[in-house]
């Protein structure tokens, strides 16, 4: 029984971390199945899903700590040449607090104007400690009134291409940008839902801008579930744009669909 025990407090416990975007749950399914499938018995892989935001937890329990560790970080540097564009941080962070970390090292200050996310971005950055250092303000600029008044979206754009338009969500994000004098700026402007969408623009479609500096970047992602999914995802799907362009990493993405 002492030597159970021995034995036990012998082994080591390492854990690693990859925070991926982009994948939808079946094409996630499929490869992290293979990936497990290679993995020795004292490594266990957890994966956590949402709104196109996976966290990949890798888990090593085994005697001898500087194998262990050797191992645990060949098994996370295959994961990130796996995923290679879509890895977001190899740590454990949440979006937002990969943003604050790179708008703080290049000291940067950034701003949001959000239509369909009603705030949902502004909530995010500001849930990470400190992030005053970095995050100005937003506008939620739900009604067309509020982005003409105050955003300076031309009323013209807004009457010819529709609220949610590349248009308009480009100058949403360079009028915050302005208006709040940050270096970057997110924008959003969508139907989340379960009401308001039409042929051409169903529910879920969102258009999202990202700024730096006098570079504006935009993407249309028709997103799918419900409200709240098509609310999160507009905004992780902004906030992973930015942190792009921080990285000068950033190349326009095709449409994306959380099946």
């Amino acid at each position: 029984m002492n030597s159970e025990s021995n034995e036990t407090e012998l082994r080591h416990r390492e854990t690693r971390h990859i925070v991926i975007y982009g994948y939808t749950k079946a094409e996630l399914t499929n490869i992290i199945n293979h990936f497990e499938s290679q993995l020795p018995e004292f490594v266990k892989i957890t994966v956590e899903s949402s709104n196109l935001v996976t966290k990949v937890i890798l888990t090593g329990i085994n005697s001898g700590l500087e194998l262990l560790r050797f191992n645990m970080n060949r098994y996370q540097a295959s994961l990130n040449e796996l995923f290679s564009h879509e890895v977001v941080t190899t740590e454990d962070k949440s979006l937002s607090q990969v943003l604050g970390e790179l708008l703080k090292e290049r000291e940067l200050t950034v701003s949001s104007a959000e239509s369909c996310t009603g705030g949902n971005i502004a909530h995010k950055i500001v849930q990470v400690p400190g992030s005053s250092a970095y995050f100005l303000g937003s506008v939620v600029s739900y009604s067309n009134d509020v982005k003409a008044d105050v955003l300076k979206v031309s009323r013209s754009d807004l009457d010819r291409y529709g609220a949610v338009s590349k248009e308009v969500v480009e100058q949403m994000a360079e009028g915050v940008a302005r208006l709040m004098r940050t270096d970057c700026a997110i924008a959003t402007s969508g139907i989340a839902g379960p009401e308001g969408g039409t042929r051409y623009k169903p529910v879920g479609t969102v258009w999202i801008a990202a700024r730096i500096g006098d570079r504006t970047v935009s993407e249309c992602v028709r997103f799918s579930g419900n409200r709240d999914d098509v609310i999160e995802s507009a905004t992780n799907h902004g906030m992973v744009m930015l942190i792009n362009l921080l990285r000068n990493s950033y190349t326009t993405a095709d449409d994306i669909n959380d099946d």
